[in-house]
């Protein structure tokens, strides 16, 4: 990186226009996301030539019940990966290496990765998700399944490099990948000779843009004021640990770094990354057959109507997050929810009016109810509970093997193994064709030392799923 260049909000002789969507409209919506419990919190940011504007609805957490501020850290998820891909075009701009290198050139000799038809994975095809990983790498097998990649280390990406097929040529298709981020934040560190990934984003363009908030590891500092993440049904969770994946979605932010951001993708922060911040903008593939949207290094690129605006939404099991840049009406949105129920359609609202919000119904009220009767009647009146309610079919419930297969996470993750399977083994007897119901109850009898009956519902789910590789990893682990 070459030395930061002075901040300046509004480079001279240059106006651009204000979002036109009315503050009072704005939080409006704010408070009906809070009232719905579509979110715990909720916080928008916007930077345009009127400024920074920042508006907030709802707590920190049930226990804290602070507003929100421009200060206040959320996890960011894959808003991440806009980090990764900008380091990516900065190195290859400096000549530090090339968007086409193929991946074992900033790989250790020993390891081996995947090629179709003589070609090789290159940067720019993580980068641009066309390098058919799936979303997520099938070999995990955590110490913690409430904390999925915490352990998921090094060798164990590479691993996956090894055992990897893919069905379709490198760069032809767009299929979005965390695996591949992942490993493209890996590459990128060992190419720029930093420590780890965390360093890397902190030395090439937090240091630079005075992002002194947007981390990985939180300090007693930055906890204080961080938002505290909830599922969809507005449980507390806990940080999100993506270890050698951290490249993919590991960061922490607020509104006021998102905004600074922003600024600097816009043009009006003098910084040496700009150019590469152009470069990330740009189309590389259009992500659906038929549909609008481009992939870029990052980015999902909207033009439409004379329109340009290039996007970014990122989640996490207790946060969710969105960027928006207008480059032509010139301004930026940021939201930032700590609640796992999707904001993407708030701030492309903000940034586009003629973009409708989705209308947000809770729908956890049956597994609310039977949490209560759990409370106060233990595990087998809660199972009654159910099968009247169910029996009922109450209008207002929602009867699906979500509502059980959550329960049962709770009563997991609270220790009560025993509670937790008598109510995975019910959602397996309600939902037999359900993959999920089979996972969770393979899962749990694996923790609770039954191996026999963890590979039962493991088979169960692979004969469900049958194309997906983890049942065949977990089981092998299982069976060796």
């Amino acid at each position: 990186m070459k030395p930061y260049i002075l901040i300046v909000l509004l480079l001279a002789g240059f106006a651009p226009a204000r979002c036109q969507l009315p503050g009072d409209h704005i939080s409006q919506i704010l408070k009906e996301a809070v009232n719905s419990k579509r979110s715990k919190s909720i916080i928008v940011g916007i930077i345009d030539s009127a400024g920074r504007r920042i508006y907030s609805e709802g707590v920190l957490s049930d226990r804290n019940p602070a507003k929100p501020d421009a200060n206040t850290l959320y996890e960011i998820g894959s808003i991440t990966k806009v980090f990764t891909s900008l380091i990516l075009a900065d190195m290859s701009l400096e000549g530090k290496l090339s968007l086409e290198d193929p991946i074992s050139k900033w790989l250790p000799p020993s390891v081996k990765v995947p090629v179709r038809n003589g070609t090789e994975i290159t940067l720019l095809n993580l980068s641009v998700h066309t390098a058919t990983f799936p979303r997520f790498p099938f070999n995990t097998d955590p110490k913690n399944i409430d904390d999925p990649y915490a352990d998921y280390n090094i060798n164990r990406l590479y691993e996956y490099l090894a055992a990897y097929r893919a069905d379709i040529d490198f760069g032809t298709r767009w299929r979005y990948s965390n695996t591949a981020y992942g490993l493209l934040g890996h590459l990128l560190t060992r190419a720029a000779g930093e420590k780890n990934y965390e360093q890397l984003v902190i030395d090439h363009i937090c240091n630079p843009l005075k992002m002194g908030s947007t981390v990985i590891s939180l300090t007693p500092a930055l906890l204080k004021n961080t938002a505290i993440g909830h599922s969809e049904w507005g449980q507390p969770v806990g940080f999100l640990n993506l270890a050698s994946l951290d490249g993919a979605g590991a960061f922490r932010s607020n509104v006021n770094d998102l905004l600074t951001f922003a600024a600097a993708n816009l043009g009006w922060i003098a910084t040496d990354l700009y150019p590469a911040m152009k470069l990330t903008h740009q189309s590389q593939i259009k992500k659906e057959a038929g549909g609008i949207d481009y992939a870029t290094m990052g980015w999902t690129l909207w033009q439409n109507g004379g329109r340009n605006i290039v996007f970014k939404d990122g989640g996490t099991p207790g946060y969710r997050t969105f960027i928006g840049i207008d480059k032509v009406k010139k301004f930026a949105v940021v939201v930032l929810s700590n609640s796992n129920n999707g904001v993407t359609d708030i701030g492309t609202h903000i940034i586009d009016p003629g973009s409708k919000i989705n209308t947000y119904q809770y729908p956890w009220a049956l597994l609310d109810t039977l949490r209560q009767t759990l409370k106060r009647q233990g595990i087998n009146e809660t199972i009654s509970r159910y099968r009247q309610l169910k029996a009922n079919s109450s209008a207002h419930l929602l009867l699906n093997e979500n509502q059980l297969n959550n329960l049962g996470i709770e009563l997991r993750r609270s220790k009560k193994t025993a509670a937790a399977l008598k109510i995975f083994e019910l959602n397996a007897a309600e939902y037999p064709n359900s993959v999920v119901v089979y996972e969770s109850l393979a899962e749990t009898y694996k923790i609770n030392g039954n191996r026999q009956k963890a590979i039962i519902n493991f088979e169960k789910a692979r004969q469900l799923d049958p194309d997906n590789p983890h049942w065949n990893y977990v089981l092998s682990r299982l069976t060796r």
